[in-house]
């Protein structure tokens, strides 16, 4: 380090970093005319306007199949697609049914997108891989972590690629990031902020009367029993036009959501536990904030380093900053900024901020060619796993108002059997994993 420069140590390790420079990205894609892949989507609503809008730009995919409990959001999806394929020239049929079953059980589709809310992510996705189905899936991957453990096992036994839906790992900005950690240029890590917000609260919503087209029963499947209010599922309009204008706030609430600490949780702690070798691991001690004298949600790791749920400026702006013993890089959605100019991304990998952030496609790339070659994509199933059961750890220490011991390793509660009530939950009469 004394005989060549920083900029030189910083160039040189980031060209041996193949693993992450060499990613393809879509431009460097293309997908055989006549070997086309078909894919089901399962879960109508607004993430998925944007997934679908990204997987029909790519060659040789065509989507071919929607599923979801809202009639009105059914309609939307085959209109939006019959109109895209008569535009393109393509005499592609598309089918939308109540139940995603009738997607599972067609023959011809290789692949399914589940953007159902994520009390239905377990038992989707498993079936899905018995179906053999590969699956992109949206983040965060499960409920509870005995889901994502089966989930898991059944994506290696049956063979299946599963892609989880942390699109930050395909962004420039955040791979420039995770290449610097990686390769020493910020020295030993100490800590790191990664700023998401807090947990989900009990669900205060009043009762609304039931939309006619809105099956209900089965938009709750194996969650217990909550009284429909129209923010659960946003209105939408087909004439005029009119898509959702806020998220589906199911999300904030406990009884079917994480709260912050799992919808953004699965973004950013996603980014440090991948720069940190954590992949297929996990933090050995989760203490809330509010804890003694912690302020913040803290996440211990083996190697002396830690992660807080904590703001790195004052905008408070989601993402992450690591700090190390030889300086500190800030990273989110656009924006980043370093201790030295020299740890600055160079200007190719500049985001185009005139492109809505879900509508860039190299992940969904990422997934397709994932299909194609059989091989993992940039955010496996473990991957997704384990920062979805870093998150969920986190909302069990904030239930437990107190810290919790956790064996990564194993994937087990050290010695507390009340934070293994929490592992998983009791389904509705009629579901099973």
């Amino acid at each position: 380090m004394q005989s060549i420069s920083r900029r030189k140590f910083i160039q040189t390790s980031l060209a041996g970093a193949a693993g992450l420079s060499l990613f393809p990205l879509a431009k460097s894609c293309k997908v055989p005319v006549n070997d086309v892949i078909r894919l089901g989507l399962i879960g109508l609503g607004r993430q998925t306007m944007y997934l679908m809008d990204g997987f029909r730009q790519i060659e040789g995919v065509h989507i071919v199949a929607g599923a979801d409990v809202y009639g009105i959001k059914r309609q939307r999806f085959e209109k939006r697609m019959n109109d895209y394929y008569a535009e393109t020239g393509l005499n592609i049929n598309v089918d939308t049914y109540e139940h995603y079953h009738q997607i599972l059980n067609r023959d011809d589709i290789d692949g399914v997108v589940i953007v159902s809310p994520d009390h239905w992510h377990g038992i989707m996705g498993v079936e899905s891989c018995r179906a053999g189905k590969d699956i992109y899936m949206e983040k965060p991957l499960t409920f509870t972590i005995k889901e994502g453990v089966a989930l898991v096992r059944a994506v290696r036994e049956n063979d299946i690629v599963l892609a989880t839906g942390s699109q930050q790992r395909s962004d420039k900005n955040f791979r420039h990031a995770v290449n610097l950690v990686k390769n020493g240029a910020l020295g030993k890590i100490e800590k790191a902020h990664a700023h998401v917000g807090g947990p989900p609260v009990p669900y205060d919503l009043p009762e609304e009367p039931l939309p006619g087209d809105l099956n209900w029963d089965l938009w709750l499947g194996p969650n217990p029993y909550v009284h429909f209010n129209h923010e659960l599922n946003p209105p939408i309009s087909l004439d005029p036009p009119q898509d959702e204008t806020i998220w589906g706030a199911w999300r904030w609430y406990k009884e079917m959501g994480g709260g912050f600490t799992t919808d953004w949780g699965a973004h950013m702690f996603d980014i440090v536990q991948w720069a940190m070798g954590k992949d297929d691991s996990g933090p050995r001690r989760i203490i809330p904030a509010g804890y003694g004298d912690y302020q913040f949600l803290t996440y211990e790791y083996d190697g002396d380093w830690i992660m807080t749920e904590e703001p790195f400026n004052e905008a408070k702006t989601r993402g992450v900053k690591f700090i190390g013993t030889d300086g500190w890089i800030e990273v989110s959605r656009g924006h980043f900024l370093a201790s030295d100019p020299e740890l600055m991304p160079p200007p190719e990998a500049d985001r185009d901020d005139d492109v809505a952030y879900e509508t860039g496609i190299p992940h969904l790339v990422n997934f397709i060619e994932s299909m194609r070659t059989r091989k993992d994509p940039v955010a496996p199933v473990e991957a997704g796993h384990r920062t979805c059961t870093t998150c969920t750890l986190g909302n069990i220490a904030y239930e437990l108002m107190r810290p919790v011991e956790w064996d990564p390793a194993t994937e087990s509660f050290v010695d507390d059997p009340e934070a293994e009530k929490h592992y998983h939950r009791d389904y509705r009469p009629g579901y099973s994993l």
